[in-house]
């Protein structure tokens, strides 16, 4: 990684945007990328190329996200970042946070647009071609529905107020545990902001078992699938991608609070701390909405 420009008494120079050297990591991370995709696509399109690109490809990339990590840590540490840096790595992270709404949005319209315009064209309400009586003769405008023609067989749908609700409450709870730790951090209470930290960690670890949970009770006592017509799909689309995104969010506040034991991060200076906090806070609003239009509604 890049070491920091230096005055004569090696203390680094502030005065300057910091400008890192240049580094073959995107490009090498890039590959290990490239291997995994040809080994998802060779394993989904019985193409026989094996595991192998996966399996490599894959401990590439943590090998590489690692060092690359490791080497901005050492860069904040080292005291190489000015303000101007702050604010572009706080531009950087608004961005991020900003495209992942996208991400959501494009999935929560698909929701919408399914349950209140496709279903009912389906069913002939305000159509100007009868789908109802030509394509799919008798569909229903119902929902939770599993398409026309009945694709996936019939199917049960998971309780709002059952695991959804208890996971609900500990993402509440886990938002509130890392503000806590936050404060404590501001205030420069090192050994209540760790404690605090690792509860976050257990509080968002804990979800993940829940929905591991009610994903093997959806899939083998109420037959809900990714193949069960279009409710199928969208369920788990969002609630996986959400558990993809808890998941990372759980590993990052890990590497924090294991970076707060070795004596990262000062009151006054924790943008690495606040970017992950950003980030664990959108993934509680995410999963309200879920809970809420998905769930619920």
């Amino acid at each position: 990684m890049a070491t920091p420009a230096a005055t004569h008494d090696h203390a680094p120079d502030k005065s300057h945007y910091f400008v890192p050297e240049p580094t073959a990591w995107p490009f090498i991370l890039t590959a290990a990328l490239v291997a995994v995709v040809i080994g998802v696509w060779g394993y989904l399109e019985e193409q026989h190329v094996g595991m192998l690109p996966v399996w490599i490809g894959a401990a590439l990339a943590i090998y590489i996200v690692f060092r690359w990590v490791r080497g901005i840590c050492l860069e904040s540490e080292s005291g190489a970042y000015n303000a101007q840096v702050d604010r572009t790595y706080r531009m950087g992270m608004a961005w991020f946070i900003f495209s992942e709404v996208m991400f959501f949005a494009a999935f929560f319209g698909a929701l919408w647009y399914t349950r209140e315009m496709s279903v009912p064209w389906l069913s002939g309400e305000g159509a100007k071609v009868a789908t109802h009586l030509t394509l799919w003769p008798g569909f229903e405008n119902t929902w939770p529905t599993n398409g026309p023609a009945a694709v996936g067989g019939k199917f049960e749908t998971v309780g709002a107020w059952g695991l959804p609700f208890v996971n609900t409450v500990l993402l509440i709870t886990s938002g509130m545990t890392l503000e806590k730790a936050h404060h404590d951090l501001k205030e420069n209470h090192r050994l209540s902001c760790i404690i605090w930290m690792w509860v976050t960690v257990a509080l968002g670890s804990l979800f993940l078992y829940f929905q591991a949970s009610e994903y093997i009770h959806a899939y083998h006592e109420l037959n809900l699938k990714l193949t069960s017509g279009v409710y199928g799909s969208t369920f788990f689309m969002l609630t996986g991608f959400h558990g993809f995104h808890v998941t990372l969010g759980t590993l990052m506040l890990a590497i924090i609070a294991i970076r707060l034991m070795l004596g990262h991060f000062k009151p006054d200076s924790h943008f690495g701390f606040e970017g992950v906090a950003w980030y664990w806070h959108f993934v509680d609003v995410v999963w309200i909405g879920l809970f809420i239009f998905v769930y619920i509604v």
